[in-house]
């Protein structure tokens, strides 16, 4: 069941999902917009309340009309967890402005794509293009590689790992646009993403240096598994820039085409891993 709904969702998010309409980031600004105060005991709590209200609905439905409303649930779930439509969309407005020379749209929808880290201000163009790229990137893994994932490992419990991921990363994104880092940092909710990112950050990197230059992405990589301490993005990134070095950084058109590019490559490498491991596990 597992296999069945993540490809039939993905297929959904590329095909119909374009926009925050079937984003949960979107349906939990509701509950963000009532909080007055920031901790880490907070964050926590909310996004184990929020996973327990999610097996309850799943237990509720277990066993109805032969496991038909489950698998409906699963589906929902995947759906609003997997997939960056609002970020799909601020990447064709961003390709659209780069295509018609709008220098100012091209940095508004630069600066939205690198919401959560942002963008180096005085820094050359080779390098603000570099950064964006990583960026894009980074959307690729929070929203398809990390979801996949927490929804495959758990199992049975996909639905409810890969809600609560999905929470938790909806409330960094809400904290990133309308509160300060201080606040930000309060929450707690970095912390807790960086611990979750490790292993997933990790498991990606490995798919991102065989695609680059071996010879210098696999050190890198065997030194990311002693290192708790450097950023997850900072990880992955780097990793993945050893495939894009290849093409200088100066196109602001091409330059980020090649990392989504190269993002759907580890995404479909890793898609065909899961089904081969899924089908392997069925016949065994």
């Amino acid at each position: 069941m597992t296999l069945f709904t993540l490809l039939l969702v993905l297929a959904w998010e590329r095909l119909f999902k374009l926009g925050e309409h079937w984003q949960l980031d979107h349906r939990l600004e509701v509950i963000f917009k009532r909080l007055h105060r920031v901790s880490l005991g907070q964050t926590l709590g909310m996004a184990l309340v929020w996973m327990l209200v999610v097996w309850g609905v799943l237990w509720l439905a277990k066993g109805l009309f032969f496991g038909v409303v489950v698998l409906l649930l699963w589906i929902v779930i995947a759906s609003l967890c997997v997939g960056a439509g609002i970020a799909r969309k601020h990447y064709r407005a961003y390709l659209k402005a780069a295509r018609q020379g709008d220098a100012d749209a091209c940095d508004q929808m630069a600066e939205e794509l690198a919401l959560i880290h942002g963008l180096p201000v005085d820094c050359s163009k080779e390098e603000r293009l570099c950064e964006l790229q990583n960026a894009l990137l980074w959307i690729n893994y929070r929203y398809y590689l990390a979801p996949l994932f927490w929804f495959v490992v758990c199992g049975a419990y996909g639905p409810i790992a890969l809600s609560g991921y999905a929470f938790l990363r909806a409330y960094q994104t809400w904290l990133a646009r309308h509160h300060s880092p201080l606040e930000r940092s309060q929450s707690g909710v970095d912390f807790l993403l960086h611990w979750l990112d490790w292993v997933p950050v990790r498991l990606a990197g490995i798919a991102y240096s065989l695609l680059g230059h071996g010879e210098r992405a696999l050190p890198a990589w065997f030194a990311s598994l002693a290192d708790s301490h450097t950023p997850q993005y900072q990880v992955l990134t780097r990793l993945a820039q050893f495939s894009l070095a290849r093409e200088p950084h100066k196109d602001p058109l091409q330059t980020p085409k090649a990392a989504v590019l190269l993002a759907r490559k580890v995404t479909l490498i890793i898609l065909v891993v899961v089904a081969l491991l899924t089908i392997y596990g069925k016949l065994v």
